[in-house]
């Protein structure tokens, strides 16, 4: 084959792949858009009781997908609308917070008396925390909201796609540690999956649990932000198969 030719089928290789991850992230982006409209997702997550004369108080998370190619996964995910360069965005929060300092979360906080409901709200502290532009995130929907009596919140999950993304980063260093961007294929990796363990008072928690390498480092994802990954990819027939005796242990709260 001539140098021609070779160039030729280099480029229509690339123009295949670049059609194949757009009609992946196509799919993605109606999966989590149907996502919005399932009545069934959510409806059994078990939160715990109330203490009492405790009012909840409503915050929001933005769960923010889209296909951004800087960083790839390096495999193939079984999920067709997985694709190499599928991602979500994530931070790390600061280590001297009072609560739940060091854990990974989504962008998001409590609504506050000035935004208009939780999608404004999810959107005001993804820009305060990670320097995005609001702009370019398309919402999709939101979750059901979901009780955390344990932090005295009711959470709405919102649903993003990433149309134009920004730049993002650590903000204020005091609330957060690392922003970053993780491959969903990573995520689902059955190798990344765990079962968090939390012992206090002679009891233990279980939950679903990831850890991936972001920014230089290890990032272990549990707690609400796992429970709420696994759901959802779970949901949207993303997940694959794991080994869910595999346990990791999570360090008592100074």
């Amino acid at each position: 084959m001539g140098s021609a030719d070779s160039a030729r089928a280099t480029g229509a290789a690339h123009a295949a792949d670049a059609e194949r991850a757009a009609g992946a992230g196509a799919a993605a982006r109606a999966q989590l858009e149907a996502l919005a409209l399932d009545p069934g997702l959510l409806t059994d997550w078990d939160g715990g009781h109330w203490p009492d004369g405790v009012e909840p108080r409503p915050a929001a998370v933005l769960m923010l997908f889209g296909v951004l190619d800087e960083v790839p996964s390096h495999r193939i995910a079984a999920a067709r609308a997985v694709s190499a360069d599928l991602d979500v965005l994530l931070l790390a929060r600061a280590a001297t917070l009072r609560a739940h300092a060091g854990e990974v979360a989504f962008p998001g906080g409590r609504v506050d008396p000035g935004d208009h409901g939780p999608v404004d709200a999810a959107l005001r502290e993804a820009r305060e925390e990670t320097g995005l532009d609001p702009e370019g995130v398309e919402v999709l929907g939101t979750l059901r909201q979901i009780p955390l009596p344990f932090s005295g919140h009711v959470v709405t999950p919102v649903l993003g796609w990433w149309t134009r993304p920004s730049p993002v980063r650590v903000v204020d260093v005091a609330e957060s540690a690392v922003v970053f961007r993780t491959p969903v294929a990573d995520l689902i990796d059955p190798g990344n999956r765990y079962t968090s363990v939390v012992r206090r008072g002679g009891q233990a928690w279980r939950g679903p649990a990831f850890v991936v390498d972001a920014d230089g480092g290890r990032q272990l994802i549990w707690g609400f932000t796992g429970l709420l990954l696994d759901r959802v990819f779970d949901r949207l027939g993303w997940s694959e198969p794991w080994d869910n005796r595999r346990e990791i242990e999570i360090p008592p709260a100074d």
